[in-house]
């Protein structure tokens, strides 16, 4: 076989950058976050930063309020010496200010620079507190709280190195969220194995109306994750659910309400719907393998006196081997990486019964606004989806490269 030359490797370039910019770099990305204590929501942590940065707007915008603030609080001090010390700070203060008046945003300031600035406010905090407590400043209330901004404009390094994952692997809540997200997985995989193998086997045969029935078939599958979730959350309902009410009449639950309220029917009722809407799925990559299997081999399995059983085990299983390896993969790794559909069904309540990885990831990175955990859980994810993909390739030891 000859080697691919460097002409044939122009053509891959293209498809190599696609994977490079939409694949590679969102987990390069993702996996940089988890090294620093990554906060929108906290001024001090809201970039990557591996030494200490100066935010210029912040302290330009408090130090101009902190002047304006102590000038107009001036004529409220009686001692002559309070009003002097008064007069210093408000002088060091716009000398400081003069220093980055022309300053933009965060920036890197010296160790002399940064010294300055704490010396600054460790003169001014406890001068204060005192004049709040001798007189009676208009601005009282608000300069300690301004005073403590100008602090906070020098940013120290969020650079955690393996702090998140260490908390994330005591984390409890991580914990639950693996076995939610495993067990959801195994289970509903399972079902839509079984229940997409029978439908394929059924679509395979010849009868009359094949063709609508397989449309038919798949239209579970063609409807959006979010709307399916919305109409098995109506489904559900404690109130007019119809599937919760019917469940209530054989006796499963005592009552209707319990199906989204307890963690385990909580559980059930996703992994239901999920059932629902991808065993078309299955059975769709299943009958793409039961379509390749000649009908001579089943002929001649019938000649050998093989009854439907046996030629079903023997002919017809080995021989759908690859499509039920491709089939396991991608719903399994589509499952393990579900999100939409208990995000809208049950937002991983009750008590955090169905949050699976993908759900506390998102409440981590867009509720909290915590982005450097919130990608710990992310690339806890990864390398599970990842060993997953190894474990059905090797174990299951099906070559997809082999045509013959």
């Amino acid at each position: 076989m000859r080697r691919m030359g460097w002409k044939g490797f122009l053509f891959l370039l293209p498809a190599l950058a696609l994977i490079a910019v939409f694949s590679l770099w969102p987990v390069l990305q993702s996996l940089t976050y988890t090294f620093f204590d990554y906060r929108l929501n906290n001024q001090q942590k809201s970039g990557l930063y591996l030494s200490e940065r100066f935010n210029a707007d912040l302290f330009n915008e408090t130090a101009f309020y902190v002047g304006m603030f102590l000038e107009e609080d001036l004529p409220s001090m009686t001692d002559g010496a309070d009003v002097e010390e008064a007069k210093r700070l408000l002088a060091d203060l716009q000398r400081i200010r003069g220093q980055y008046s022309e300053e933009k945003g965060v920036i890197r300031i010296s160790k002399e620079q940064k010294e300055e600035i704490e010396q600054f406010y460790k003169a001014a905090k406890p001068k204060l507190e005192e004049w709040n407590r001798k007189y009676a400043l208009k601005n009282g209330e608000n300069l300690p709280l301004l005073l403590d901004d100008i602090k906070d404009s020098v940013i120290p390094s969020n650079f955690v190195g393996l702090d998140n994952y260490k908390k994330a692997f005591t984390d409890p809540r991580v914990g639950t969220a693996v076995w939610n997200t495993v067990l959801f997985t195994a289970v509903s995989v399972f079902f839509e194995f079984l229940f997409g193998l029978a439908l394929a086997l059924i679509m395979n045969k010849a009868f009359i109306g094949q063709g609508p029935v397989r449309t038919v078939s798949l239209i579970p599958w063609a409807i959006p994750t979010a709307v399916a979730a919305l109409m098995w959350g109506y489904l559900y309902d404690g109130s007019f659910g119809v599937v919760a009410k019917i469940f209530e009449q054989v006796g499963l639950i005592q009552s209707s309400t319990d199906l989204l309220q307890s963690p385990g029917w909580a559980m059930a009722a996703t992994i239901i719907a999920d059932v629902w809407k991808t065993t078309p799925y299955m059975a769709l990559l299943l009958l793409a393998g039961l379509q390749n299997i000649s009908p001579s081999l089943y002929e001649a399995a019938s000649i050998d006196g093989a009854n439907k059983w046996q030629s079903f085990v023997r002919v017809t299983l080995p021989l759908l081997k690859p499509s039920i390896l491709v089939a396991l993969l991608f719903r399994t790794l589509d499952a393990f990486r579900v999100f939409d559909l208990i995000y809208v069904l049950t937002g991983g309540g009750p008590g955090g019964s169905t949050e699976t990885l993908s759900v506390y990831a998102y409440k981590a990175m867009f509720g909290q606004t915590n982005f450097g955990y919130g990608s710990v859980v992310v690339m806890i994810m990864f390398a599970c989806v990842a060993a997953i993909a190894v474990i059905f390739v090797k174990i299951l030891g099906t070559n997809l490269m082999e045509k013959n």
